[in-house]
Order: structure tokens, then C-alpha cells, then sequence
């Protein structure tokens, strides 16, 4: 099979940061191709070098498609040559229907006139390719991210790809659509479509790819038939050590009650007639990590933002703290009463982007660094550093741009933002949810540390393997209902997922 991709020797550099390093990486014709490493690796900056965002004259090395040099200025340079790029944030316009969004920039016109009954017809055909049984004149917004995510590739294919990228394509997406989406990547295989395929996942490597790259600090580390290594041997090349347990569980010894709800229902904010969480009961101990396994839409992340005061929704029940009973009805009243929430969502609800790292750190405690109104820089820069150190948090300096970094690091500026307001109760939702193995791996240990120094830890995760992995006791939620209570040795995949999919 020969190879419609190479490129060669590419570098890239940023101010202070070799991002890519002589990066070889060839792809061949009709295969999917895993391309695997670290946050801050250098995987997305290859692939936007590839695909044009990053200009020809911005790096160095070389681009050859089909045996011919390329250089590409711009993103259209490179959607010409038959390469198209899915980002992780999609790309759509969600006011705008399914089919504008397919033909947008490029809508059939005669005589500078779209026309829209050809326009719509097109894009069924590409959405029927897809496997969407969509109208297209259904607007964007109203479609769910795993919908939206085959609206992209059929956005793409419409523009006649041959080399397909997606980039981290089912971080948002259920099982059921990650089945879909797999099923389109094998159909586009056999039609002779190349695919490069960024993911942190190994069981969805390994159930696609049919080569991998592993690239390590902006260099490529090797590349391996998918049925001659395995997932233990991509994570060591990935991490440059060999991780002989991906969770390093430690005996906690929990002591007293820290938190216990009684009989707590939440209803949506908007719709408020439906009760999303029902006469809910727990408790959480000081010094322990209790994990909240369930489907999504199952309730996790409604319970605990409602507990945090910052879900909108009416909630009814008791909620106390140390035995003394709490009503918080804000952020701020969480904050002060010792609770700390990690977002699922760090991008939208953890960070300011445009915000430097120091910024980040200390916009939850500002009556740490402040007097007055006003802000005492040299104690902010004191408590930033204090984090960024502990955390070993990889940035040029505290004043780099939050939303420049990777998303491990993005992650570890979330969790020192929460360290800093000193919390008793620290509620973890998806905390390595888009992060590497060895982002993972550091996170697990600052789980331990801070539980053996009292901290009580509720962590929600959609990976069964950390629920087991980390977790002292494990609540299954299904259907806004605690169904289910396990302790970790007692604990199986199979039987958390029977419990949250409603079985006995």
C-alpha cells in the first residue's frame, strides 16, 4: 500500500517552546492511522501544519501528498489537496441549518444566486453517507454533539477528502455514538479514505487503528503495526517509563462524616415540573474518595452542581456539613462553607482562556491576594507559583495564557484554583476526562495526597476502570436514583454497568 501522506522532518517553534522537533509521519492510503502522545506531545500542532492553520514559512520540513511537494498558506490550501480536519471544539454555526452548515463557504450559486433546493439535496446525499437520518434543513443547535460530530464529517466529505482528521473525536460523545462514528471510519477505510485519528483511548485505538505513531516532547518516538504492540507499550513510549499500575490505589483510612444529604430532590431549572434528582441519601467521610459511576444524563453532575450552589434548579433535602446543617444557594456560600467543584466542562466553566495562569489560580479565593479592592500582584504571583510548583504544572511563566496550554495543565490550573480555597470537600467531575495517561497518572497521586492530609473527594467519572481504580466506596446513579452502593473490592465493571443501566 503506498503512502498518500508524508511529511518529513517537520519543526515548529513557539516563543520559549520547540512545539515539534524533525517529526517524521507517514500515513498510507486507506488506513487509519492513530496518532498518540502526551498533552503538549505536539499532535494537534502537527496536525495543524498539515492542515493549514499553521502556514507554510511558519516551520520547517516538508509536506508531500500523493509523491507531490505541497505547501499550504491557508486552511482552503489544504482542503484543495484533499485534507480536512474535525477539531475537538466543533466547527459549526448553530443558528444555521444542517445543510448550510455542510456547503458553508462553498453553496452552489449560478450567477451569484445560491441555489437552495440543490444545496439541500446535496447535503442529504452526504448526510445519508454518514448514516444521519436528519432532515438538513434542521438547525444545528437542536442536534445533539454526536449528530453534530457526523454533520462535521459529512461537512468534510463534501469537499471530496482523502485524508480525514479527527481530533479526539469522542470526548463528548456516548457509547452508542462512538459505535456510529467507528462503523463510518471502517466504511471510509474500505472506500479508500485516509484517516488520522488522535485519541487518548486506547481500547479505541486498538479497535480502529491499523497503524500508530507515538510522538513524546515534539518527536516522533515510533511507529507500530496496531497487531504487533499493545496498549502497555504505547502508554510506556507515550510517557517515556513503563507504568506497572495506571492507578495507583493507596489504603485510606476515612474518619468521620464530613458531608451526608438527606432525602434531596433537584428539578430543572427551566423545566420546572421535572425533578432531575430523586430523595437522594449518602455520606462522605474525611479522608475518603467516593466515586459516582452512572450512564450520562443520569443525574451525577446535576446532583453535585445543585449541591455547589450552582445549578439553577430548585432543590428540596438537607445537606450537612461536619453534623451542622447548611443552606447554600451560591458559589460563594459553597466556597465558604468548604467545598470545591472541578467542572466536567474546564474550558467553559473552570477557566477564563484569555486569562493568565496566575489569574486563573487565584479568581476563587481573591480575599487572599486583596485588600481593599485591590489586588496585591506580588502575593498573586506568590500563590500562583506555590501551585503551579506543586502541581508541577508545565507553563512558559504565570503569565502565559490559560488557554495555550494542554489540556492536562489546563486541568492542573482548574485543581490548584480549588486547592487554594483550602477545601474539606472536593467534588472531582471527569477530572481526566481529554487528558493523557501521564497527566492522569500525576492527578491520581494528588488524589491520595490530598485524601491522607483529610481532604474527602467525591470523583465522577464515566471510566470504569478509574471508578475501580481510585475509588474507596462507588454510588451508581441511574435516572437521577442512587441504585446501587459498592465497596471497591466487591466492585466489577459488570456489575456497576448493571446497576446503572437499571438491571438487578
Amino acid at each position: 500500500m503506498k503512502h498518500v501522506l508524508e511529511m518529513v522532518d517537520i519543526s515548529k517553534e513557539f516563543p520559549g517552546v520547540k512545539a515539534l522537533d524533525h517529526v517524521n509521519f507517514k500515513v498510507k492510503q486507506g488506513e487509519i492511522h492513530a496518532l498518540c502522545g502526551e498533552n503538549g506531545a505536539g499532535k494537534s500542532t502537527l496536525m495543524k501544519v498539515l492542515s493549514g492553520l499553521y502556514p507554510a514559512g511558519t516551520y520547517s520540513g516538508e509536506i508531500v501528498i500523493g509523491g507531490e511537494n505541497k505547501q499550504f498558506h491557508k486552511i482552503t490550501d489544504a482542503e484543495k489537496a484533499g485534507i480536512a480536519i474535525i477539531h475537538q471544539e466543533l466547527a459549526l454555526v448553530k443558528e444555521m441549518t444542517v445543510g448550510e452548515n455542510i456547503f458553508l463557504g462553498a453553496e452552489p450559486c449560478k450567477r451569484g444566486v445560491i441555489q437552495w433546493d440543490e444545496l439541500y439535496h446535496n447535503a442529504s446525499v452526504w448526510l445519508k453517507k454518514v448514516g444521519l437520518n436528519i432532515s438538513p434543513d434542521v438547525k444545528i443547535g437542536n442536534l445533539g454533539i454526536g449528530q453534530q460530530q457526523l454533520v462535521e464529517i459529512a461537512k468534510a466529505l463534501s469537499k471530496h477528502t482523502k485524508i480525514l482528521i479527527l481530533d479526539e473525536p469522542t470526548a463528548a460523545l456516548t457509547e452508542s455514538e462512538v459505535s456510529i462514528l467507528m462503523g463510518i471510519l471502517n466504511q471510509l477505510r474500505s472506500e479508500g479514505v485516509s484517516c488520522v485519528y488522535i485519541s487518548h483511548k486506547m481500547p479505541e485505538v486498538f479497535a480502529l487503528a491499523d497503524s500508530i505513531t507515538v510522538l513524546r516532547d515534539g518527536r516522533t518516538v515510533a511507529t507500530l503495526d496496531r497487531n504487533e504492540t499493545d496498549d502497555d507499550k504505547v502508554v510506556s513510549l507515550m510517557v517515556g517509563r513503563e507504568l506497572t499500575e495506571r492507578y495507583p490505589r493507596v489504603e485510606h483510612k476515612p474518619g468521620d462524616i464530613v458531608l451526608k444529604v438527606s432525602q434531596y430532590n433537584v428539578w430543572h431549572p427551566e423545566k420546572r415540573n421535572q425533578r432531575m434528582i430523586r430523595d437522594i441519601n449518602f455520606s462522605l467521610r474525611k479522608g475518603e474518595i467516593l466515586g459516582i459511576a452512572g450512564l450520562m444524563g443520569a443525574g451525577r453532575t446535576e446532583l453535585v452542581s445543585s449541591i455547589f450552589g450552582a445549578y439553577g434548579g430548585k432543590a428540596e433535602g438537607e445537606v450537612q456539613i461536619e453534623g451542622k446543617t447548611v443552606k447554600i444557594k451560591s458559589v460563594a456560600e459553597a466556597i465558604k462553607a468548604g467545598i470545591a467543584l472541578v467542572t466536567e466542562d474546564r474550558k467553559r466553566q473552570g477557566l477564563v482562556m484569555g486569562m493568565d495562569v496566575k489569574r486563573n489560580t487565584t479568581m476563587a479565593t481573591m480575599g487572599k491576594v486583596s485588600k481593599f479592592g485591590f489586588i496585591n500582584e506580588n502575593e498573586e504571583i506568590k500563590w500562583g507559583r506555590q501551585y503551579v510548583q506543586d502541581l508541577k504544572t508545565k507553563t512558559a511563566s504565570l503569565e502565559t495564557l490559560v488557554g495555550t496550554l494542554s489540556g492536562g495543565n489546563q486541568q492542573k490550573v482548574v485543581i490548584g484554583k480549588w486547592l487554594m480555597s483550602d477545601p474539606k470537600i472536593l467534588i472531582m467531575d471527569e477530572p481526566t476526562r481529554g487528558i493523557d495517561v501521564g497527566a492522569k497518572y500525576e492527578i491520581y497521586n494528588l488524589m491520595n495526597r490530598l485524601v491522607d492530609q483529610g481532604v474527602a473527594i467525591i470523583m465522577i467519572s464515566s471510566e470504569l476502570p478509574e471508578v475501580l481504580g481510585m475509588s474507596d466506596r462507588i454510588l451508581v446513579m441511574c435516572e437521577g436514583e442512587f441504585v446501587k452502593e459498592f465497596q471497591w473490592r466487591e466492585a466489577t465493571q459488570e456489575n456497576i454497568m448493571l446497576a446503572a443501566t437499571g438491571g438487578k
